[in-house]
């Protein structure tokens, strides 16, 4: 379906705006808008989010505005929603951050990042809210496993089983150190880089804020090192942790975090890194069966089958890097708590 952004914009009073496509994410379709009253971003939600996931942020960044941390907030319509349901889908507009994205960030700026989301974390401490719209079990280590092994039954019949059937097995044979129970926090839930806006050398403010949820500090920072120390990327065969960037961002984060922080988050971080680097491998092993949920690249893979392959080597090689280092990984925590 063709996107009238125009018309679209109707609903906020600015059709005529200057409308520029933007690539910030892989899911929601986003435009920056230049209109009379400022400059704006503009997104259509994947279908996978309704539009009542924006009460959820309005209510946390203004939140968040009141204890001074940068965010982008919601802009309501010209009636006062705080989306608008077109035939396309459900779109919102959020206000505009200037900073810039960085993918390729230093040492410097993942500690920094890290640090910014312990004063995200603290920042939302004392707010008591209740989720309008969830995902639940995005993050059921033990359900997507569950999914990958019932896979190696049900598709016997796969064209690549035997080059994916072998990398499923080492998935399902990992053995992953436990976690304890942790208290709740209201986190991001997607801390990958390019949901890190950054000033320089300053980590600015955290984007993309669908996947605000109810969950545990060993999930949220466990994702965000998964992929701030994979210098090589999800579409290779084997990943290895950066430990510089590992400390960096430990660092920054446990330091801005230390007043609240338990001592058993702390030390769920780095089985919580190695849970979340072994549930992607799940997840792309079952899409490998599958076919289709990740987007696959035509130009590098013959088939999304392959393409998903080799993701799930790569973060299933990661989870076992992780392990092998993991006295290493908790040393640097605990010199972190010893100062």
């Amino acid at each position: 379906m063709t996107t009238d952004v125009p018309a679209v914009l109707e609903a906020w009073g600015c059709p005529d705006a200057t409308i520029t496509p933007i690539h910030v994410g892989l899911i929601n379709l986003t435009f920056q808008i230049d209109a009379p009253g400022g400059r704006f971003v503009l997104q259509r939600l994947h279908p996978v989010f309704r539009g009542e996931v924006n009460q959820d942020i309005f209510a946390i960044t203004q939140h968040l505005v009141r204890k001074g941390i940068p965010t982008p907030t919601v802009v309501p319509t010209r009636s006062g929603q705080l989306w608008h349901d077109a035939s396309d889908g459900s779109w919102r507009m959020l206000t505009w951050l200037p900073q810039a994205l960085v993918l390729a960030p230093t040492t410097a700026q993942f500690k920094s990042a890290g640090a910014l989301v312990g004063r995200f974390h603290e920042a939302l401490l004392d707010l008591e809210h209740s989720f309008v719209f969830s995902r639940p079990g995005a993050h059921d280590t033990a359900a997507h496993l569950a999914r990958l092994e019932a896979a190696l039954d049900t598709h016997r019949d796969h064209r690549d089983r035997d080059q994916i059937a072998p990398i499923a097995e080492g998935i399902l044979a990992h053995a992953l150190p436990a976690i304890p129970a942790l208290p709740a926090r209201i986190i991001h839930g997607d801390l990958k880089i390019s949901n890190v806006l950054f000033d320089g050398d300053r980590a600015h403010a955290l984007i993309d804020l669908d996947t605000l949820q109810h969950g545990t500090i060993a999930i949220e920072i466990g994702d965000a090192l998964r992929s701030w120390c994979n210098r090589a990327g999800e579409d290779v065969r084997a990943a290895a942790v950066d430990e510089t960037v590992f400390a960096a961002a430990t660092g920054g984060y446990v330091r801005a975090a230390r007043d609240w922080l338990t001592e058993g988050e702390i030390h769920s971080i780095v089985p919580g890194f190695e849970t979340i680097a072994l549930e992607l491998a799940s997840r792309f092993c079952l899409d490998a069966f599958e076919e289709r949920y990740f987007r696959w690249d035509p130009e590098r893979f013959a088939s999304a089958a392959e393409h998903n392959r080799v993701r799930a080597e790569g973060q299933l090689t990661y989870a076992r890097d992780i392990a092998k280092r993991r006295r290493t990984l908790e040393g640097h925590l605990r010199s972190l708590t010893s100062t």
